[in-house]
């Protein structure tokens, strides 16, 4: 097969990297691709959010087979174009992609089929919003409607941080994602992810996770995209992932069915767990980015053919094969993320490193100038390890991070930390 992956971060690399190791794969291209996806694979520059742009590359290509990486593309309807070109695709239509695109959306199909989650309403002006925000009090979260590159979400403890964070969004800070804004109940638990997949009926589970989304150590300051994330996550294991199957996911696909915009794909299902009682935050459209690298290290191979299966409506014919093992990976930033940081820093050390089904340095932000890998991005590296046990996998991520020389890169050192302290 020839198979065409858009995007070029982290979440693309493990992609590319797992679909590499399948000997399905003939001709693996990337765009636009980064310095380590370069080391695997062909790299085209190409607009991704353009789906005329990319169903004429994949027709000239060849290609068999486009993953579509990011929540952009999907948005902008990039699988649709290439679903009318003839070429199979893994990634939901424009409609079906609304489940991320849009809180509102997302919450209305909650109603509608019963899905438990936060308590909710919505606002296109400050004004109201803010008064609602005075009668509910704090904590309480406050979401920028549409897209924010996984940064449009504030947890506000205090008052006076909601009201900053809605005047933030109607003045722009979020451009056209904080045109409307969802304020939701603060919801008390364990926060995990559940992914799984969906051909528009069947749905299979193909793994959990948990992320790291604050910069700081023991979950502290500002939201980011990502700091590392590990599989499986504990807090979702058994019952949890049953009943967050039945009670969430599956009355979901049945709705968006009714709707006449099934949904298929990859459907992250960020989840809120208390008393063993899960209920919905979020779904993103697309893997997620830092969770897809860890996924990528457990599944290996079989992803390209689960992905395909899933694309081809063949997803009750297939299943996961889990060997026992657990997988971590550590995001390296440039110092000052998420607000301002500094591109061009010289990354030295990564030629050292394993590189195996072990061990792997996935580049989320990466260019390559003048021979060297320098920093492109907030989030640069995804330093990424297998182990039979969730502390053999930390001790080798951290291993290796601690071998790149990197003076202007940040990371947290405590990546798992719910996990490891039970």
């Amino acid at each position: 097969m020839n198979i065409l992956i858009l995007g070029g971060g982290g979440r693309e690399h493990s992609l590319a990297w797992a679909v590499k190791q399948n000997p399905k794969c003939d001709r693996l291209i990337v765009a636009p691709g980064n310095a380590g996806i370069a080391q695997l694979a062909e790299c085209a520059a190409l607009d991704i959010n353009d789906g005329g742009a990319v169903a004429e590359f994949a027709l000239a290509q060849s290609i068999d087979f486009v993953i579509v990486g990011p929540e952009a593309p999907l948005a902008a309807g990039v699988s649709d174009r290439l679903r009318a070109a003839g070429i199979l695709v893994f990634g939901p239509s424009q409609e079906a992609a609304q489940l991320e695109a849009s809180k509102r959306f997302t919450k209305e199909i909650c109603d509608a089929c019963g899905a438990p989650t936060a308590a909710w309403a919505r606002f296109t002006e400050a004004a109201p919003a803010r008064d609602y925000v005075k009668a509910q009090g704090a904590p309480i979260v406050v979401k920028a409607d549409g897209l924010a590159a996984g940064k449009g979400v504030i947890v506000a403890m205090t008052e006076a941080e909601a009201l900053d964070a809605i005047d933030d969004m109607f003045g722009g800070s979020f451009g056209e994602a904080g045109a409307e804004v969802v304020i939701e109940e603060f919801m008390e638990g364990e926060e995990g992810s559940l992914f799984v997949l969906c051909d528009g009926e069947a749905v299979l589970p193909v793994g959990s996770s948990q992320d790291h989304k604050r910069i700081g150590e023991g979950d502290t300051g500002p939201n980011t995209g990502g700091m590392g994330a590990y599989s499986p996550a504990p807090v979702l294991e058994g019952a949890v992932a049953d009943r967050a199957l039945q009670e969430i996911v599956k009355p979901t696909v049945a709705e968006m069915s009714k709707r006449g915009m099934p949904y298929q794909g990859v459907l992250y299902v960020g989840l809120m767990v208390q008393d063993g009682a899960p209920r919905l935050v979020e779904y993103n459209a697309r893997w997620g980015d830092p969770e897809c690298q860890v996924l990528m290290m457990r599944l290996g191979a079989q992803a390209l053919d689960l992905m395909q299966a899933c694309a081809e409506a063949r997803l009750a014919e297939a299943q996961v094969n889990w060997a026992d093992d657990h997988a971590m990976t550590v995001v390296m930033a440039a110092e000052g993320y998420p607000s301002g940081y500094q591109k061009g820093s010289v990354i030295g050390g990564l030629d050292a490193l394993p590189e195996d089904s072990s061990n792997m340095v996935f580049h989320a932000g990466t260019k390559e100038i003048d021979g060297k890998v320098t920093a492109n991005g907030g989030r640069v590296l995804n330093v990424t390890a297998r182990g039979a046990t969730l502390q053999e996998a930390r001790d080798r991520a951290y291993a290796m991070v601690d071998q790149i020389d990197w003076p202007e890169g940040v990371h947290r050192r405590d990546i798992g930390w719910r996990a490891l302290s039970d």
